[in-house]
């Protein structure tokens, strides 16, 4: 452990001390958890971010969507509004954040929307939509008010919660015993050919309760789309022969590695632009992405963001001054290994029956 990280410990065990509290308040019935009529799911972690929350949110509206009305709510992290918000397809980043910013664009169908208060937010949700028959709460975890139907606990397979520390140590939000609330815990960003002895080893370390069912899922990457066009699935990838390209690659994520070791495999150079986690974009960074851009001798070159990046590049002040550069999103998806998902399927319709 790194020196400084020694120092902050006795302010990460006064943080666990504040956050232990709080959480026997609500065990205690101190602090009372409101439980809903319907089912709500809600998904998170206990670290700070940088587990691939979205691409599960996505998952599970997807899977929902097909049977059910379904609508997600969020609280909107970044956004310079505040209160409830029904998110529309005009809605910006600026109003309701990245992520139920791409929510409403993948899924218009669907009832999107943020608010800190997230009783406050199912409450005006069901009462805008009385047909609403299931809520996905994204990054709840920590969010005792509500009581869930379905706990889904997510850890980042680069940065397992029962190997790291509480904040400001470390990046949980609480300690590894908050793990027990989980009624699902999918282990993510696994290497795509994890085998089945690797999940073995990574269940006995996890220890699972009775109650508790453990996954492991993996991202993969889509078609490229235009930013310009987000209609348009750019297949020439492999058509413009992609190894003879160099690439800037955009990101304002946790984690940029795995999208930059993807594209190092497609492209013939990635140079880097990275940003922390939810980066509001401003004009000074989009010229240092154009000088990156013109910067590169070769004259087959393109910039490549990802999904959550390209909603927060869509601001007037922004998209005009970016106009004209060759700018790719790629989307993202998760799998489950060895057909998981029909389990995870499984456990998700049997909340809707009960």
């Amino acid at each position: 452990m790194g020196s400084l990280r020694i120092l902050l410990l006795p302010f990460a065990w006064l943080y666990g001390l504040a956050v232990t509290v709080r959480n026997k308040f609500y065990d205690w019935g101190f602090f009372r958890s409101k439980e809903f009529p319907f089912p709500v799911i809600c998904v998170g972690n206990l670290s700070a971010g940088g587990t691939g929350k979205t691409p599960h949110v996505e998952y599970l509206v997807r899977l929902l969507k097909k049977d059910h009305r379904v609508a997600a709510l969020s609280r909107g992290y970044g956004r310079l509004s505040s209160g409830f918000i029904l998110a529309s397809e005009n809605s910006s980043s600026a109003e309701i954040g990245d992520e139920p910013r791409q929510y409403k664009k993948k899924f218009p169908d669907v009832n999107v929307a943020v608010d800190a208060n997230r009783v406050h937010g199912i409450l005006k949700l069901k009462g805008l939509d009385p047909g609403i028959e299931v809520i996905v709460l994204d990054d709840a975890f920590q969010h005792r008010a509500v009581k869930a139907g379905l706990n889904i606990l997510l850890t980042d397979y680069n940065r397992l919660y029962y190997k790291d520390r509480l904040l400001p140590a470390g990046m949980l939000r609480e300690p590894v015993s908050g793990a027990g609330r989980a009624d699902v815990i999918i282990v993510t960003k696994t290497p795509g050919n994890l085998t089945p002895m690797e999940q073995r080893i990574l269940l006995k370390e996890i220890k699972p309760r009775p109650h508790q069912q453990v996954f492991f899922s993996y991202i993969i990457y889509g078609e490229p789309v235009s930013y310009w066009n987000s209609d348009e699935k750019v297949s020439t990838m492999v058509e413009m022969s992609a190894e003879n390209f160099s690439v800037v690659m955009l990101t304002g994520i946790a984690n940029p590695a795995p999208l930059k070791d993807f594209l190092s495999k497609k492209f013939k150079e990635v140079k880097e632009m990275n940003f922390p986690d939810h980066h509001n974009y401003s004009v000074v960074d989009l010229e240092r992405l154009k000088a990156a851009y013109n910067g590169i001798a070769n004259e087959k070159k393109v910039i490549v963001t990802t999904e959550k990046d390209a909603m927060r590049l869509d601001k007037p002040g922004l998209i005009e001054f970016i106009k004209g550069l060759p700018i790719l999103y790629l989307p993202i998806e998760v799998k489950f290994h060895h057909s998981e998902e029909k389990s995870l399927d499984a456990r998700v319709k049997e909340l809707m029956k009960r």
